[in-house]
């Protein structure tokens, strides 16, 4: 009796499977996936099914060889004389083999990752879409926050503004600027944002009473051309997605010591975070 053969011949069947399932999904940790094992398993052996009748269809089609699914079913015997006989056969298909799982594998690796940037790309996976049920990736929540990817393609923002307060030696300071990246940790958390066009201001100077003066009386730019922002060090966090008018951004560029959309996100961002 051997029965390692055939728990070899189940694991090479469902390693597509397996693979395709890991490239599709936009994941944002990079520790252990904690999902459960069921889920895993059972994504798996849908992925492998669907990518083995879709392999055995084209190879019918495209090659001349034949799938033989006797051969496939002995080796899943655990009688020496059965797996013997199966493995003979197998070593007159070693071409055909080779070839099958070769390139189904280099499809299971490619084949998704091109299948979610085309998801991506056509917005199908956004709040409101009509297959967002079923194309969301649920594992990237900081994905959708700080990209803008939940807007129609033609309502996605031009600028995503990032207001954080901050405490410096024990004083709260309200940071706001230009989202321009951001970097996750291993456990799949905002480790921290790179923001462009920053300015800050105590928190405890706000507007006063009555006419309220220009944000960029209260605010002062922070001298530097990127400012990373750590969000373990944030107390709160705001997210200002800013659409800029075309026919001014036809005609006029932002300067980098005005930043106005900067300047018009602050106001917004103290009235949000106080």
């Amino acid at each position: 009796m051997n029965i390692a053969l055939p728990a070899v011949v189940v694991f090479v069947l469902l390693l597509p499977g397996f693979i395709a399932r890991s490239r599709l999904k936009r994941i944002e940790r990079l520790s252990v996936d904690y999902s459960p094992f069921g889920q895993v398993a059972t994504e798996a052996v849908v992925w492998a099914g669907g990518l083995h009748v879709l392999w055995v269809l084209l190879m019918g089609w495209l090659t001349p060889y034949v799938f033989r699914p006797e051969i496939a079913l002995t080796l899943l015997s655990i009688e020496p004389r059965t797996q013997t006989a199966a493995l003979q056969a197998l070593a007159r298909e070693t071409p055909a083999l080779t070839f099958y799982f070769g390139s189904l594998l280099a499809f299971a690796y490619l084949g998704p990752l091109g299948m979610r940037r085309l998801i991506t790309w056509r917005r199908w996976d956004r709040v409101g879409s009509p297959l967002s049920g079923l194309l969301r990736f649920s594992g990237a929540p900081w994905y959708y926050l700080l990209s803008g990817a939940d807007f129609a393609e033609d309502e996605c923002p031009d600028l995503i503004a990032i207001s954080a307060i901050v405490n410096v030696s024990g004083d709260p300071f309200l940071y706001t600027g230009v989202l321009e990246d951001y970097y996750l940790d291993a456990d799949g958390q905002l480790d921290r944002l790179i923001l462009s066009q920053v300015m800050r201001r105590p928190l405890g100077k706000d507007k006063p009473a009555g006419e309220a003066p220009p944000a960029g009386e209260r605010f002062y730019a922070v001298d530097g051309d990127y400012f990373v922002l750590r969000y373990a060090e944030a107390v709160t966090l705001n997210v200002e997605y800013i659409v800029l008018d075309e026919a001014e951004g036809a005609t006029e560029e932002v300067p980098d010591d005005d930043a106005p959309a900067v300047d018009a996100a602050a106001d917004a961002a103290a009235h949000n975070l106080e």
